[in-house]
């Protein structure tokens, strides 16, 4: 295990590797208990709250801290020590608010943490070697017993993987899922914007009683957002993250369409209401897009993409194709986190090396 932060006393009892094993066991053999219902909304936190907060003086966090995520009641005895981390946005979002030590276990990465992280995390072990490549198992909460799991994604938290919300909580582990995953209308961020990337920084930094780290990280990328010149051309683009006989595309209303708004960019698959998703090459031919944004990712890389674009009679005259006019951008920089600010002006510097003209009609 690794050393974390001096212990705050908890009301609650720690529960052993064994008593998770059990429980999650049980509903792993049931799988039908049903989602937590939706928190009342009187007295709860959420990221939805006026982003002008982070402006305002950090206060300490009072515990129990009660949050409404996802629709799902939390409560926070007090600042997480063990923490398991699933996805890269959720591991990124702790060393950049300098909470490494928290960091007991990650699973799921999507690809190398960002250079600008790259010298905390050296100092966990934790973030170079995942309990698991993909979504783990209620045994990684058995093996690293943490006081908060936090996922990417509310399917990381489900009896099928990390184990059932509600349960967990019955066994003193807390669960909060990055408020831009929330799937539930009434949760899901419609579209997603900078605002609500900063806010779950300060939800965050609450939650960890680090509200001084969270406000000058919001302050820093505000800077370094409103410091970006979006390109000017009115160039169109797809967002093009994987799938081969469909593409699976950055939609109308995720972090990828921020960013493209951000760089400058027109999303032709902008009319999908959702974060991503499907989209025929019959379509993407027609618009014939000028720049293709490529996401990078080890199951699919840019060189792969690339050659298919342009061995595949049907895409290889495309516009874009045609001249070359690829931006890569990495996975991990796609999803509603601390380096979309980042991914927008590396974006905006690529699309400036480009000499594009935006296409006719």
């Amino acid at each position: 295990m690794l050393t974390t932060r001096t212990a705050v006393p908890r009301p609650r009892t720690r529960v052993t590797g064994l008593a998770l094993a059990a429980a999650l066991t049980v509903v792993l053999a049931s799988c039908s208990s049903p989602d937590p219902e939706p928190a009342a909304a009187g007295g709860s936190a959420s990221p939805s709250d006026d982003a002008s907060a982070t402006a305002a003086a950090a206060q300490p966090t009072s515990y129990p801290l009660t949050l409404d995520n996802c629709g799902v009641p939390v409560t926070i005895e007090a600042a997480p020590e063990t923490v398991l981390t699933i996805k890269s946005s959720t591991t990124e979002m702790l060393l950049a608010l300098g909470l490494v030590d928290t960091i007991a276990a990650t699973a799921f990465p999507d690809g190398p943490v960002a250079d600008w992280l790259a010298d905390a995390a050296a100092t966990n072990p934790a973030v170079a070697t995942p309990l698991s490549e993909k979504a783990p198992g209620p045994e990684a909460v058995t093996e690293v017993e943490p006081d908060l799991v936090y996922a990417g994604w509310e399917s990381n938290l489900t009896a099928e993987s990390a184990g059932d919300r509600g349960t967990l909580a019955t066994l003193g582990v807390a669960t909060y899922v990055s408020p831009s995953a929330c799937k539930e209308a009434a949760y899901q961020p419609n579209p997603l914007t900078f605002d609500d990337v900063f806010a779950e920084i300060t939800e965050v930094g609450t939650i960890f009683d680090a509200a001084d780290a969270a406000a000058e990280l919001v302050a820093d990328q505000r800077a370094e957002l409103a410091a970006i010149t979006p390109d000017d051309r009115g160039l169109t683009a797809l967002w093009y993250s994987s799938g081969s006989d469909i593409p699976y595309v950055g939609a109308g209303i995720g972090a990828p369409q921020m960013i493209m708004d951000a760089a400058g960019l027109t999303n032709i698959a902008a009319g999908i209401a959702d974060t991503w998703g499907p989209f025929g090459w019959e379509e993407v031919i027609a618009a014939d897009p000028d720049v293709i944004v490529l996401v990078d990712s080890a199951w699919g890389s840019t060189e792969k993409k690339i050659a298919q674009l342009e061995s595949n009679p049907a895409t290889a005259n495309l516009t874009a194709v045609q001249d070359k006019s690829y931006v890569v951008v990495p996975f991990p920089a796609t999803e509603a986190g601390v380096r979309n600010v980042s991914a927008a002006a590396d974006i905006v510097a690529q699309l400036a090396a480009l000499p594009l003209t935006p296409a006719a009609g």
